[in-house]
């Protein structure tokens, strides 16, 4: 099987390319993979795509790539369509012709954040600002395309306030915790940190089978993030907590972590108040399939606390705090 990972410098992209490679025992059969980023194929240009694409000849394309600076895009709308809409678009067409199968990562930012409760995954999208806007046209553009065709399976994966290797919330607040006494985080925004490693599990054990070959699935939008619910100050609160009991010398202490509105921290793009998403699709989606690839050794739906505690003591223990 020939596998093509977009986004291989991103926190998800990093999260595959240690997980997927040539020798994984998830694969039967030895696969080809191709890992790129913007300096292999620069995803403004369709031209540069698209010949990626046919000279490759891709059955699994993994796009986890996007323009994902949520303020800048305000500024920057063509480039962030260009990117999270028009590229997936054209993943998606030649997906149709090929007969392939595309993975494809959104985010919780196309809801406005006004439901009360957790969203589902064919609940109204009203984007508020442009990154969320041009996540959602992108949403549309592959559900548009495969709509008219019989060949191709797709899989949009909405997730939330993502974590891993490179830049991230939790790794701003343990540098701005060794840097200040007190931290002032916004806390009534609502919803679900993910890891990265385990969101690139979660959706290929929905799309490979115990033989490391693309299985039918239903094609559609999941949300794929853990279980339970938290704010921003509860996250911030949990990782300098976790942080100190792991022996890492911090300047600020917990009680000095401060609960703040989101009207007292204004920013250029508005965030969703309410990213909470239901993941029962996707969880009963995984329980109808017949095949499962114990190699994948996907967790399951376990709580967000589990894996952000672990993940601090892995940075810990590596010296990266």
């Amino acid at each position: 099987m020939r596998i093509l990972v977009f986004g291989k410098d991103g926190q998800l992209g990093k999260a595959f390319k240690t997980f997927l490679n040539e020798e994984s025992p998830i694969f039967y059969e030895k696969p080809s993979i191709q890992f790129v980023g913007r300096s292999e194929c620069d995803l403004v240009n369709s031209s540069n795509l698209l010949q990626l694409l046919e000279s490759y000849k891709p059955e699994l394309i993994i796009n986890a790539s996007a323009y994902t600076a949520v303020d800048k895009a305000e500024s920057e709308s063509d480039l962030a369509y260009a990117i999270n809409a028009k590229a997936p678009e054209l993943m998606a067409q030649f997906a149709v012709s090929n007969n392939a199968c595309l993975m494809h990562y959104s985010t919780d930012y196309v809801f406005d954040g006004e439901k009360y409760g957790f969203y589902l995954e064919d609940d109204l999208c009203n984007p508020l600002g442009v990154y969320g806007k041009s996540k959602a046209a992108g949403e549309e553009a592959i559900a548009k395309v495969f709509a008219t065709s019989t060949q191709g399976q797709y899989a949009i994966f909405r997730t939330s306030w993502v974590y891993g290797s490179g830049a991230n919330f939790i790794r701003t607040i343990l540098r701005l915790a060794k840097e200040r006494d007190q931290l002032n985080i916004i806390t009534d925004q609502y919803g679900a940190p993910t890891c990265a490693e385990w969101l690139a599990k979660a959706s290929l054990s929905l799309v490979l089978n115990e033989r490391g070959e693309i299985k039918a699935f239903p094609s559609g939008i999941y949300h794929a993030v853990p279980s339970g619910e938290t704010t921003w100050h509860g996250l911030a609160s949990y990782v300098v907590n976790t942080a100190l009991e792991a022996g890492v010398q911090l300047t600020v202490r917990p009680s000095e972590v401060r609960a703040i509105s989101t009207d007292e921290y204004p920013l250029p793009a508005p965030r969703p108040m309410n990213s909470k998403m239901s993941t029962n699709k996707l969880q009963a989606a995984m329980a109808a399939s017949d095949t499962y690839n114990e190699a994948i050794e996907f967790p399951g739906f376990i709580g967000w606390e589990q894996m952000v505690h672990e993940y601090i003591r892995k940075l810990a223990s590596g010296g990266l705090i």
